[in-house]
């Protein structure tokens, strides 16, 4: 049994999806071989910055035996017999949330525990192995514990090579919008990126725009939050958008004619991979178009404090502190040159200013005009790509990793030969990754 441990939705398309589809490569494993001894669960775990959908977008993702949901994980730890039966060994591998969750969760089922660190392993005791990213979660080990480790490298390093093999946009220069997945987000980033697209397509009549519906939201939502009943619609000029769904797929067109093709397909990994540029919000999306190689801006609009209180991570905290919540602003800026703290996941593991961050009293039209000076110098959107290239290293985690899954596995019994005369079994279904 092989039980992966996660908790959100970025980790669930960057690290758990590539690492499952890479073991159902190497091994029978059920659900794709029903018969095989070996299954392949997934377990969600508590996670503040969770949407509690992703237990749905992993069942979409026809990967696994067995799927619990995050509320369920603390029966689970009581009662793990409600759930099904689980077998006498296993391996429980960390991919995401608080790694003290898979410590309590291999102890209680008694499966060998492996954690991929990405920049540390806290509970390097209890890990019969761990997977390092990279020297700095290596290094951060205590000496006595890295006998147990093994540097794997950048899972998402693999990202931008499966992502080749996808099929290609229609000719064009291809402006990524990503308003992000949570309501918060999403109450401001729609309104101001739609506003932004009008402004932007002014300025450069070839760009063409596209947004990833991300697995926890719907199209249904994105239009409400680009409609009036969205209390900040009234404060940006695109007006509201009208769906288009034809040969030329789905699509948004503002009244202005700018129109935005929506990808419902998750991962959109190869087509955000064609894009020269994107526009997004902070989140686990910077980490995934680093990894693609995608040169972007990162949004950080802190004029509409009342909805940023929502947000999580250290924004929402300031957000949330009655006495600082009109200083918002001044105090993110003073923060990150006082302290140099980043937002962006690129620019987090560089220890510098790779993306550029904007953080502030936005305004579409200045974002737009940025946008467009950006797409005005294609070497330098090269510059940023090779940077963001260089951060990510070289592809082979995900095949690393799943080898390690694979020696702490125990060793499958042998398959009954058939009886004479009988037909062979059927092979099992394998999905290249």
């Amino acid at each position: 049994m092989v039980v992966i441990v996660c908790n959100g939705p970025g980790e669930l398309s960057t690290w758990v999806r590539p690492l499952a589809l890479r073991l159902h490569r190497e091994l029978d494993l059920r659900p794709r071989v029903p018969a095989a001894a070996l299954g392949l669960d997934l377990v969600l775990v508590p996670c503040p910055n969770a949407t509690g959908r992703e237990h749905q977008v992993a069942a979409g993702m026809g990967l696994f035996d067995r799927i619990l949901p995050a509320r369920k994980f603390w029966p689970l730890l009581l009662w793990p017999r409600r759930y099904g039966a689980w077998p006498r060994q296993g391996v429980v591998v960390f991919l995401g949330g608080d790694q003290f969750w898979t410590v309590l969760l291999s102890a209680r089922l008694g499966y060998r525990h492996l954690t991929y660190a990405e920049w540390v392993a806290r509970w390097p005791r209890w890990n019969d192995v761990i997977a390092a990213m990279g020297p700095t979660a290596l290094e951060a080990l205590p000496r006595r514990w890295r006998d147990r480790a093994t540097v794997v490298g950048d899972l998402m390093a693999d990202l931008s090579e499966s992502a080749r093999q996808e099929t290609p946009l229609p000719a064009g220069e291809w402006v990524a919008l990503m308003p992000g997945s949570k309501r918060a987000k999403l109450q401001v980033g729609m309104p101001f990126l739609l506003d932004t697209a009008d402004r932007l397509a002014r300025l450069r009549p070839q760009v063409r725009f596209l947004l990833p519906v991300a697995p926890t939201t719907t199209v249904a939502e994105l239009l409400a939050y680009a409609s009036p009943a969205n209390p900040l619609f009234g404060s940006y000029s695109c007006g509201e958008p009208e769906l288009l769904d034809d040969a030329h797929g789905l699509r948004l067109r503002t009244p202005a004619g700018s129109e935005i093709l929506l990808l419902e397909s998750h991962p959109a990994h190869g087509a955000l991979s064609q894009c020269a540029l994107a526009l997004t919000t902070v989140g686990a999306n910077t980490a995934e178009l680093g990894a693609l190689g995608v040169p972007m801006i990162v949004l950080v609009p802190t004029q509409h404090l009342q909805v940023m209180q929502a947000w999580d991570g250290g924004i929402g905290l300031l957000a949330r502190l009655p006495l600082l919540r009109w200083l918002l602003g001044a105090a993110l800026t003073a923060w990150r040159m006082r302290n140099h703290g980043f937002l962006a996941w690129p620019n987090i593991s560089a220890g510098r200013m790779v993306v550029p961050e904007r953080v502030g009293n936005l305004t579409p039209a200045a974002i737009a005009q940025e946008a467009a000076d950006w797409l005005d110098q294609p070497q330098r959107l090269e510059g940023l790509r090779d940077d963001l290239r260089s951060l990510r290293g070289q592809p082979g985690a995900v095949a690393a990793l799943a080898a390690l899954v694979r020696q702490l596995l125990p060793p499958t019994p042998p398959a009954t030969p058939p009886a004479p005369g009988a037909l062979p079994a059927a092979p099992g279904l394998h999905l290249d990754d």
